[in-house]
């Protein structure tokens, strides 16, 4: 048994449990199971799931590495190969076909070896709870036949009805998440054709019959796409943007749209959709509802920590996937710009949008990024991302990542928030712990400076992108057709208005000094990843590490240095406040570790991020919702 076996949060025992029920095959391993159930180990065999027909990874290595059949994953098949060969040693014929399943490395193929591979298939026919289940807890259940996708959905629709706009908090301040926008009326249909494909095929996905939240800046042909302004209440466009097409073709139930700052213009989460004109809905985060979930992805960040959907999706251009990360104690992916396809989604500013998941977990995330890559011909950066995508994210789940790496972390990134530094000196303390060596940079040159200074693009580009968007993607019969139209509306958070004729101002001259080939902008993202790149160069490191924020805030432009960059990071809990920091009424506020990485390099920020959080297990939960009674 490996390491690896801590990706799931089922126990030895728990395989062993059902061990039998996935053996179906020869008489002679029955009686050996059967005499090995008597022993209390394991009990009778019961239906065997169907076998996947998929080609994919499935959480690799752990349940791959003894794959004897060559589709990449342990299943039913698997079995009968070996216990066919039950008795086997290494002087028998064929031995190479099933030497890499002698797990106890004896040179026979036991009763023991069958067990063992039957514990690398992603099956569990015990309780199932949905509140804090990952993809791979609903995946075993629904192949077990504990559990199916349409109830899975149901029982997440159910849970939006009861708590999303309902205060569950009645103490003072308390506040409705407002979480969701939408939910899909084709959910359940979905799901029914989710489950018939496992029934059918297997399981040919991690993310078959999961139900997703994705952010409402995401075209969906199913639910409209109002980029959390009440001027867009009517836009249900006619396609999919890519990754919610690619999350589609992986088997995941689009489930909801999640709320957002409108525009996704700030960290507060604030919306008009589906309001009255002049009325606006604040998004709270589940943690402590008198407090925002950040933003600009804050209804994703508090539909996934309120378990109101499996993972969700958010967007980032300044910090609008990690803030929210951090504010509710979750794991989020701001990818590389170039990773995953902004086509369909409503822009902010493209020199520095990019797409990603936001999870309750490390793995959860990892398996959601693996879904919605790819090169897409309308969006043309990401053609860069060719020969640097490996064939599963997954593979980088290794809770000894950190050992032997060196961490880096600029000194003057840290703050000096009472709670950031107490668990700071815990984290590094963590990572030494696991083997890393943290290396302090307290000097820093002047570019890496500029980098966190530049500012975002969102003033001087949302016009011109959003332009784009209008022209390719909005509804026709959608009459706000430009930022003129959005204001004559009076259909949108009217307190921000200001902003929109800021923005509105900007010239094509501007934008283009700003954002075109030879624009400043342009240049500054492109030192400030030559720049961050020698620092990594130089002092032989990893990755490089900052808190997201402190708590309920942010700290200085730490947020600035992914997308100021283009380069990847992965945002995951080091854990929360205590009235000894000094910042009472923020008691239990949770505070993420940043762990930024070199282009495309995901698969190394990943691995480090699960074996931090494989060593913490820091990430707080939303005890006010929990199961529904």
């Amino acid at each position: 048994m490996t390491a690896r076996r801590s990706i799931t949060r089922s126990t030895t025992a728990m395989h062993t449990r059902t061990a039998a029920r996935r053996v179906t095959t020869t008489a002679g391993a029955l009686a050996a199971l059967a005499a090995l159930a008597a022993t209390g180990a394991i009990v009778a065999p019961a239906a065997a799931a169907p076998v996947p027909s998929g080609s994919e990874a499935f959480l690799a290595p752990y349940y791959t590495a003894l794959d004897l059949t060559g589709d990449k994953q342990v299943t039913t098949a698997d079995l009968d190969v070996l216990t066919h060969h039950l008795g086997a040693t290494t002087a028998s014929a064929g031995w190479s076909t099933v030497a890499v399943a002698d797990t106890d490395t004896d040179g026979v193929i036991t009763v023991k070896d069958v067990v063992a591979l039957s514990q690398r298939m992603i099956y569990d026919d015990g309780p199932f709870q949905l509140v804090e289940a990952s993809a791979l807890d609903m995946q075993a259940a629904m192949n077990a036949g504990v559990t199916t996708s349409v109830k899975i959905t149901q029982e997440y629709l159910d849970r939006i009805a009861a708590l999303d706009r309902s205060v569950v908090d009645t103490g003072a301040g308390g506040r409705a998440l407002n979480s969701i926008i939408s939910t899909n009326a084709q959910a359940l249909t979905i799901a029914a054709q989710a489950d018939a494909t496992r029934a059918q095929k297997g399981m040919t996905s991690l993310l078959l019959g999961v139900p997703i939240a994705v952010k409402d800046n995401y075209d969906t042909v199913d639910m409209p796409t109002t980029g959390g302004c009440g001027c867009w209440d009517g836009n249900q466009t006619s396609d999919d943007a890519t990754m919610v097409k690619n999350l589609r073709t992986a088997g995941a139930v689009i489930l909801a749209k999640a709320s957002l700052d409108e525009f996704a213009y700030g960290f507060a989460s604030e919306f008009s959709s589906f309001q009255d004109p002049g009325k606006t809905l604040l998004v709270a985060s589940p943690l402590n509802t008198t407090k925002t979930a950040g933003g600009s992805s804050g209804g994703t960040g508090a539909a996934i920590a309120a378990n109101l959907a499996g993972i969700g999706f958010g967007t980032d251009t300044g910090g609008s996937i990690r803030v929210p990360s951090t504010y509710n104690s979750l794991v989020g992916i701001r990818p590389t710009v170039g990773l995953t396809s902004r086509d369909g989604i409503i822009p902010l500013a493209l020199s520095q949008d990019t797409g990603g998941p936001i999870a309750r977990s490390v793995t959860d995330a990892a398996v959601a990024l693996d879904a919605v890559t790819g090169v897409d011909a309308a969006d043309p950066i990401t053609a860069e991302q060719q020969g640097h995508v490996p064939a599963s994210y997954t593979a980088a789940l290794d809770p000894t990542a950190l050992k032997g790496k060196r961490i880096g972390i600029v000194t003057s990134m840290l703050g000096s928030n009472a709670t950031v530094t107490r668990l700071w000196a815990a984290a590094k303390a963590t990572l030494e712990a696991q083997g890393a060596t943290v290396v302090e940079i307290t000097s820093v040159p002047a570019a890496f400076t500029a980098t966190l200074n530049e500012g975002s693009g969102s003033t001087n580009e949302f016009k011109h992108d959003l332009n784009i968007y209008i022209q390719n993607h909005l509804a026709p019969n959608v009459t706000a057709r430009s930022i003129d139209d959005i204001l004559a509306s009076g259909r949108n958070v009217t307190t921000r208005s200001s902003i929109y004729t800021s923005r509105n101002n900007v010239t094509d001259a501007q934008y283009q000094a700003w954002a075109g080939p030879s624009g400043t902008h342009t240049a500054a993202i492109a030192t400030g990843n030559a720049t961050v790149t020698q620092l990594l160069n130089d002092n032989a490191l990893d990755s490089l590490v900052y808190p997201s924020g402190s708590p309920y805030s942010t700290i200085g432009t730490n947020m600035r240095l992914s997308p100021n960059t283009g380069m990847p990071a992965i945002t995951v809990p080091m854990g929360q406040a205590i009235a000894s920091d000094g910042t009472n009424p923020l008691v239990g506020a949770n505070v993420n570790l940043e762990f930024l990485g070199r282009d495309y390099d995901e698969s190394g920020i990943i691995g480090l991020a699960y074996a931090f959080e494989q060593a913490t297990h820091a990430r707080a939960t939303a005890p006010l919702y929990g199961p529904l009674k």
